[in-house]
């Protein structure tokens, strides 16, 4: 068994994978339930099929995580929460979750079930652990574009709070930040945030002077910085790939156990780790903070050539048990007394007895010959770590009864082991309601910088600018004035400072998109909006931002508009109503496999197979990839009440452009430009 200070955690997208993973040496899989995962397209596991997996790896010492990660509309929410009560009695040893209504529910219905925090939920610096650890977050899976000093300062905050941090160390990257893409559901209505990623990002995608695949990155691989991962306090090792084959998830696994155990990784198994899947290479850049053209690859023809040649060597890796838990074997033969066997775990003791042993008639039963069938254990997880025999002179116990023994003993410890974990559960009624109010949206605008200020400003109750921009001081006196926080955060400290310009200069508002500016904007008196980031697709999602001290929110983009107005919540709802919708949140700019960079002035434009352009803006050291289209809903107005605001969010419109499409917002209006009318009227999977 592995006593390492840190676990290695493995993806089970199938049966097959979950025995890879632990013959391979993993510590704890993660796995999916047939509803609910952000691998909606892998296997995974029925409920009777999740009880066998939990007896299968707690018999081998290994834990059990079920996702429940992706984004959940109203109609699914108590869905959900009885699949997690059903799955809960099936043993598992916590939940990761991505939805933060799911969270809040689960947390009252079954307070000791461990709940971790996805990596859907952006968590990239301190300040988001607490809100977590208040809805009963134990661990958080950071995101995968931090450094090292960056997750190090996580792990600090983390161990102040008692909670523990998940870092991926191997497999797919995203281009986007995990939770803030939107590009698989505008394109092809298959939702990234809900499971059915299509990977458009895979495809074509050019900028000036790259590849024409600039939105493909390496895979990720941190083996070769385990140590450092270690010593700063990293709880788990987290391996991407429940779409992958067994084959990745055994070599993976085992290069990761490796890199644990030995604190390297052997060449034969790092060719194996290579050749079984990689985009041209591995990439540490984001950890290393070297980021840029070298973290860009796509997957080759030799890729795939090498893939198969290694296939058929992978297999020795987890065809047979790997024996990794110790037990003390304990055997007394006496003369006149039934045979007594008993076995030890770290936890566990279990005792049986067989016959009273015969007086030998030739050769009596020797020590060495019961020490030998006793430890004959193969087939099994278990090892001895000692075997002790106590056997009275001239005896004789044939060894068809000691091996008789050992199988009665060992499959009594199987049960022990593999018995379920019970979790004690309340009923959590569901008090959904739709709200049927008709009133009339007022007006929110987000400007890219103040020359875009318009003269019918009047015309708005709200004025958001980005925290980067210059400060304007003759704003009329009754607006709503914001700032809007990046939704990528890389210094804290930056973030405060300019909040505390802001708010000296009128603004009291903050647009937060993620859990950490909630927090710090809070802190510093703002009343906040949340922004899209927050994901926030139905009531209880909202009710958890409420008591973070959200005012008011900005719903999903992926819902229906029809869902939306429904929506019942005593917090202001809001929609992204006019403009290019951010698409992706990056952290290393297309534009950097490319010649545009350093030239760019912080614009850019990617253009995809169909010659399509979609504009990408750099800020606060991420980039953001905007839709080719506006989004247009002047027209629809009366299909927009019930909501409280409108978000109108303007890039690179013209100071009188934007003046005109404030007043058809207004007033109703059709645009004569080209446009979309985004996810409102279809419906995304």
């Amino acid at each position: 068994m592995n006593n390492s200070p840190i676990e290695v955690l493995s993806p089970a997208g199938s049966r097959e994978s979950l025995y890879a993973a632990v013959r391979s040496g993993a510590d704890a899989v993660y796995l999916g339930g047939k509803h609910y995962s952000a691998r909606r397209n892998a296997e995974n596991f029925s409920i009777g099929e999740l009880e066998d997996a939990v007896k299968y790896c707690h018999i081998r010492g290994v834990k059990v995580y079920l996702t429940l990660n992706i984004m959940l509309r109203e109609d699914e929410l108590y869905d959900a929460l009885e699949f997690v009560k059903q799955a809960a009695g099936s043993g598992i040893d916590g939940v990761i979750i991505a939805d933060l209504g799911l969270l809040r529910l689960v947390h009252k219905a079954i307070p000791d079930l461990p709940l971790h925090a996805s990596t859907q939920m952006t968590v990239m610096s301190p300040s988001a652990l607490l809100p977590l650890k208040k809805l009963g977050i134990t661990r958080v899976v950071v995101a995968r574009e931090l450094s090292l000093n960056a997750i190090k300062e996580i792990c600090l905050e983390a161990k102040k709070l008692d909670m523990t941090v998940e870092v991926f160390v191997h497999g797919a990257l995203c281009m986007s930040v995990s939770g803030q893409c939107l590009l698989s559901a505008m394109l092809g209505s298959r939702s990234g945030n809900r499971g059915l990623c299509a990977g458009p990002c895979r495809l074509p995608f050019g900028v000036e002077g790259g590849t024409g695949y600039d939105l493909s990155l390496k895979d990720l691989s941190l083996f070769s910085h385990i140590n450092e991962l270690i010593d700063i306090g990293v709880a788990s090792l987290k391996i991407e790939g429940r779409m992958k084959r067994p084959e990745y998830v055994a070599v993976a696994t085992s290069a990761c156990r490796s890199a644990v155990d030995n604190g390297f990784v052997p060449e034969n198994l790092s060719k194996l780790l290579r050749d079984v899947f990689s985009r041209s290479g591995f990439t540490d850049g984001y950890f290393t903070e070297k980021t840029g053209k070298a973290m860009f690859g796509t997957r080759t023809r030799e890729d795939v050539v090498s893939a198969s040649d290694a296939f058929p060597i992978i297999h020795e890796i987890y065809r047979n048990e790997r024996q990794c838990v110790p037990i003390n074997i304990t055997a007394t033969i006496k003369r006149g007394e039934p045979i007594l066997l008993e076995l030890k775990d770290t936890k566990n003791t279990v005792k049986v007895t067989g016959g009273i042993p015969e007086t030998a008639k030739q050769r009596p039963t020797e020590f060495d010959s019961v020490k030998t069938n006793l430890s004959k254990l193969g087939g099994t997880p278990y090892y001895a770590d000692t075997c002790d025999v106590y056997i009275d002179d001239n005896l004789f116990v044939p060894s068809s009864t000691i091996n008789a023994l050992r199988r009665e003993a060992v499959e009594k410890l199987n049960d022990i082991r593999s018995s379920i974990i019970k979790y004690e559960t309340f009923d959590i009624l569901n008090n959904t309601e739709y709200d049927n109010s008709t009133k009339t949206p007022y007006l929110i605008a987000r400007f890219e910088s103040t020359e875009q200020l318009p003269e019918n400003i009047e015309n708005l109750d709200g004025v958001m600018l980005p925290l980067e921009s210059e400060i304007p001081t003759n704003l009329p006196e009754r607006l709503e004035l914001i700032v809007d926080i990046p939704r990528g955060i890389l210094s804290e400290k930056y973030i405060k400072n300019r909040l505390l310009e802001f708010s000296k200069n009128g603004f009291n508002y903050a647009c937060c998109g993620n859990l950490a500016a909630v927090k710090i904007a809070n802190e510093l008196g703002f009343k906040i909006i949340g922004g899209t980031g927050l994901n926030a697709a139905n009531s209880e999602t909202v009710n958890a931002l409420k008591n973070m001290g959200v005012d008011k929110i900005t719903l999903s983009p992926e819902l229906l508009l029809s869902d939306i107005v429904k929506l019942k919540t005593s917090t202001e709802k809001g929609i992204f109503a006019y403009g290019r919708l951010p698409l992706m949140l990056m952290r290393n700019c297309p534009a950097a496999n490319g010649t545009e960079c350093k030239t760019c002035n912080r614009n850019s434009v990617i253009t995809d197979r169909k010659d399509i352009s979609f504009p990408i803006k750099c800020r606060a050291g991420f980039s953001e990839l905007y839709n080719s289209l506006p989004i247009w809903l002047a027209d629809r107005l009366s299909e927009c009440k019930g909501l409280d605001y409108l978000l109108l969010y303007f890039t690179d419109e013209s100071q009188n452009d934007i003046s005109n499409i404030i007043d058809m917002y207004k007033n109703g209006g059709a645009f004569k430009n080209k446009y979309t009318r985004g996810l409102y009227y279809r419906s995304v999977l």
